[in-house]
């Protein structure tokens, strides 16, 4: 019998009840431990979570996991509130957690630097002297300037910001290009990680952190109404500001009567919600638009049960929520870039390139008014 070796894997994010980065950490774990014995690190805050989920459901591969929990101590993360300070904390927790790990007497035989990955954020479990594997790390590219003025001239500069930082710690960083040579292998999740970070194409895999479970549907009546859909968080890269204006561009095209049964379903939470409703107000769709603060994951399976097509036109590198809209056999219509646009070709939805904004917005509009008239293209 082959013998199963012992994996050191952290994980900064992992509750089983979430999706998402927690719902990745958490579904990644298991797929370890169905072949392999896994220690598995993660935050005190996700511990809740894992130990009533393990309680009430039954796991084949929790004989095959030991999870350990660590945060640094308070003095060095009083001021973290929520999600305020959380990149910053990420950093610090990877270089505390390599130094916990070396005052135990585990047996392991690699480590396995495992989620809330960004391409410049190194990890520091080489410390621990056994090979390293790194990822699957994310990259989202930069929003062209014009697809963040909605949101104003903070946001703006917030996001110059940001990428100013990418770039010096992806020219600069020693403790990054430390990471790139002492991994093993890499798991990069879009091409753009290998381009950004000239990863050695020799020891680098692309694997999408991107997938869902198969989903439980419920039998349900035929709708006379037709529903767009679209979940996230409500940021400026999830570009719900396209979401409404496309959306509005395709409702302006139909009949009165057409108009009475059409919906607009956002799912979701985050600092943009008023601007949405201000958005949702001035495009005159206030009427047919539903806003639905974060739900419980089964409750979200029923939503998009209930919908006839997914618009996500997010700037990200990933979108975790277009594999959710797929497995319930939504069309997806999304721009065309590394994150969600890897996942759509004409068999399950419609692309749209990057144009000018308007342009953008109106190719968005008459995609949903396409898929809208075409019952067996949707099919």
């Amino acid at each position: 019998m082959k013998r199963k070796h012992n994996i050191l894997a952290t994980a900064y994010a992992v509750n089983p009840y979430k999706g998402s980065e927690d719902g990745m950490g958490w579904n990644m774990i298991l797929q370890i431990a169905a072949h392999q014995r896994v220690i598995a690190i993660t935050r005190k805050n996700n511990r809740e979570a894992i130990e009533r989920y393990l309680s009430e459901n039954r796991v084949r591969e929790a004989n095959n996991i030991q999870f350990a929990y660590f945060d640094l101590p308070y003095y060095l993360r009083f001021w973290k509130k929520g999600g305020r300070g959380a990149l910053l904390y990420f950093y610090l927790w990877q270089i505390g957690v390599a130094f916990w790990i070396l005052s135990k007497n585990w047996k392991y035989d690699l480590v396995h630097n495992l989620n809330f990955h960004n391409d410049w954020t190194p990890s520091f479990l080489w410390l621990t002297g056994k090979p390293l594997v790194w990822g699957p790390i994310g990259h989202h590219p930069t929003i062209p300037k014009p697809f963040l003025v909605p949101y104003g001239s903070r946001a703006i500069r917030r996001h110059r910001l940001r990428w100013w930082t990418k770039q010096w710690f992806w020219h600069f960083s020693p403790w990054l290009k430390l990471t790139k040579r002492k991994a093993k292998h890499i798991f990069a999740m879009n091409e753009e990680v290998i381009d950004t970070l000239q990863l050695d194409t020799f020891k680098t895999t692309i694997l999408p952190s991107v997938g869902c479970e198969h989903p439980r549907l419920v039998e349900h009546s035929p709708q006379e109404e037709f529903t767009v859909l679209s979940v996230g968080r409500f940021v400026s890269l999830k570009g719900f500001d396209l979401t409404i204006k496309a959306f509005a561009t395709f409702f302006r095209q139909l009949s009165p009567d057409q108009q009475a049964l059409t919906r607009l379903k956002l799912v979701g939470r985050g600092p943009e919600l008023e601007q949405i409703r201000e958005w949702v107000a001035q495009e005159g769709i206030g009427g047919v638009t539903e806003i639905i603060p974060w739900v419980e994951r089964s409750q979200l399976g029923l939503i998009y049960q209930s919908a006839n097509l997914f618009l996500f036109p997010s700037h990200e590198g990933a979108g975790m929520v277009v594999a959710e809209a797929l497995s319930y056999g939504l069309p997806v219509v999304c721009l065309d870039n590394c994150g969600p646009g890897a996942f759509i070709n004409a068999s399950c939805g419609r692309k749209v390139v990057y144009q000018d904004y308007a342009a953008t917005v109106n190719d968005l509009g008459q995609e949903l008014f396409a898929l809208y008239l075409d019952r067996n293209l949707r099919q």
